[in-house]
């Protein structure tokens, strides 16, 4: 059985509290790129096998297999449905960049969830699932879902939005720089939202750069001024909206359809982009 995680984009972050347990709150809408034109994306299946084992390619990936989020999904599910969770042979190949706020590890733990749901006719519904994902991390119950979401809390509460960008074109650069989360996190002075994102769906898009903010872009900027320039030149050249994605270090803008940006900047980058 074969599946497809996607990348994510944030329009819009705030940090708006440190917790007791370590962790922040936040607030985003997460929007997922799909769809058959979007060629950002992994590749996971799954296959019949003696013992089980989780086959790496593409991308290389830091850690041991044990700490892949596909392999703790898969043992999350086996230790509660024993006898319905058979060993498998699991091919992951990455083609979502790592450290570039796109959320690809918390895509694979996610799809690999449902993709066993599915396979081993597990019956879990969505509400399930969410609570096996929130387990592997804060971002992984949005793929659950994998439409557009306002999200609070770690980013595990969500309500849906009604957010369409179909009728735009997406041009997503992705630099060569791996920008850490926590580093990100903690560069950063929590302070409550300047603008509710709730309202983004009824927000000209063409009003979005005046009030639509991430809050790491400050900190990471200042570390690293080349994604500065790279959302300057998408500006420049007609993008509605920009932003980096997440922590960083992917920026996305968005254009009219069939318009995108010819970016020049002294890094190396790889370019999507969604007509």
């Amino acid at each position: 059985m074969l599946r497809f995680p996607n990348c994510k984009i944030n329009i819009g972050l705030s940090v708006t509290r440190k917790r007791a347990d370590g962790y922040h709150d936040i607030e985003t809408v997460f929007y997922p790129l799909t769809g058959d034109n979007m060629p950002l994306r992994d590749v996971l299946e799954v296959v019949p096998a003696a013992t089980t084992h989780l086959h790496m390619s593409g991308l290389a990936v830091a850690g041991n297999n044990e700490d892949n989020l596909v392999w703790k999904a898969y043992q999350l599910l086996k230790a509660d449905f024993v006898d319905k969770v058979p060993p498998l042979d699991i091919y992951l190949h990455k083609v979502l960049p790592m450290g570039a706020g796109l959320g690809g590890g918390s895509a694979d733990g996610a799809f690999m969830l449902k993709l066993l749901n599915d396979y081993c006719t597990l019956r879990l519904s969505n509400e399930q699932l969410t609570r096996y994902a929130l387990q592997l991390g804060s971002d992984c119950p949005f793929f659950i879902l994998n439409t557009p979401q306002y999200a609070t809390g770690r980013g595990e509460v969500m309500t849906g939005i009604t957010l369409d960008h179909s009728a735009y074109s997406i041009q997503l650069l992705c630099p060569v720089l791996h920008v850490s989360t926590g580093k990100a996190f903690g560069m950063l002075t929590p302070a409550p939202a300047r603008f509710d994102l709730r309202q983004l769906a009824t927000l000209p898009i063409t009003e979005w750069k005046e009030c639509v903010a991430n809050d790491f872009e400050g900190p990471v900027f200042a570390q690293h001024p080349v994604l500065a320039t790279i959302k300057e030149q998408l500006y420049e050249q007609g993008a509605l909206y920009a932003s980096m994605s997440g922590s960083g270090s992917a920026i996305f803008g968005i254009f009219n359809k069939g318009e995108r940006a010819e970016v020049k900047v002294g890094v190396d980058f790889e370019e999507y982009y969604v007509a």
